[in-house]
């Protein structure tokens, strides 16, 4: 598929989506998510892919959303506000939909919305110059489509406090809190960022995405019914054929070829 303002490449068994619009510091548009819900959603269907990246193209990762689009707010009915909002929240939630590892590569700023894609990812690395925020409380918006997010990523407190104090994080500061899984000087970002990415591409499919369901699954049970079900995903993986070859692979000291089966 063809896109304006996204672009895809494949490096390996490595997807990388880009944001494009660097002039607006890769800002949300109405395109731009529709873009990358395609663009997301053809990656993770594609056999050939075993790891998806998701960064911006230029200095920034993403600004959030565009301003000139509130700014035209004021002129438009609740219900299509509402419905612009279940559009874009669609790509928040995509996360919770992949079944292949998604990783954020925090290039620049991550702002708003754009703090919101780094926490909707499974995993987040960022350059050293990456900075991190929810400034929508200065203009008069508070971050409530990201906001869960950000608390599952952070935790209760430091996810309010970043929301209502609307402050910016430094990359080795949105380590220390969890919202960053490693810290790259920026020129090694993407080598590191694609390392990451070409290692877990080269693990079994059928058990990432095992794994990945059972990340998003059980992150609201209670404990005693996440074991169980975590349970009932055990048996699935024991009784793979992957499993069987991982094993065998073992022993005899070889690669193992998996089959996602």
């Amino acid at each position: 598929m063809v896109y304006e303002q996204i672009v895809a490449e494949q490096k390996g068994r490595v997807r990388i989506v880009y944001m494009n619009r660097p002039e607006r510091r890769n800002a949300l548009s109405e395109k731009m998510i529709a873009e990358q819900i395609s663009a997301l959603k053809e990656a993770d269907v594609d056999r050939d892919v075993g790891a998806v990246i998701l960064s911006g193209k230029g200095e920034a990762f993403c600004a959030g959303a565009d301003l000139g689009d509130f700014s035209r707010m004021g002129a438009k009915t609740a219900p299509v506000i509402h419905q612009e909002g279940m559009d874009s929240t669609e790509l928040f939630k995509m996360g919770f939909k992949m079944t292949k590892p998604l990783i954020a590569a925090v290039n620049g700023p991550a702002m708003g919305g754009g703090c919101g894609l780094a926490a909707m990812c499974h995993l987040a690395v960022a350059g050293d110059k990456a900075r991190f925020g929810t400034p929508e409380i200065k203009v008069g918006i508070f971050p409530l489509v990201i906001f869960p997010l950000i608390i599952r990523a952070v935790g209760q407190k430091k996810a309010l406090e970043m929301a209502i104090c609307g402050q910016t994080l430094s990359a080795a500061e949105a380590a220390e809190i969890g919202l960053v899984n490693r810290v790259f000087p920026m020129e090694e970002l993407y080598e590191g960022a694609l390392k990451m990415a070409s290692d877990i591409s080269d693990r079994s499919p059928l058990v990432l995405k095992l794994g990945l369901n059972a990340f998003n699954t059980i992150s609201d049970m209670e404990v005693n019914k996440a074991m169980d079900y975590l349970n009932t995903l055990r048996v699935i993986d024991f009784m793979s054929e992957d499993f069987k070859e991982g094993a065998n692979a073992f022993i005899e000291k070889r690669k193992p070829v998996w089959t996602g089966r």
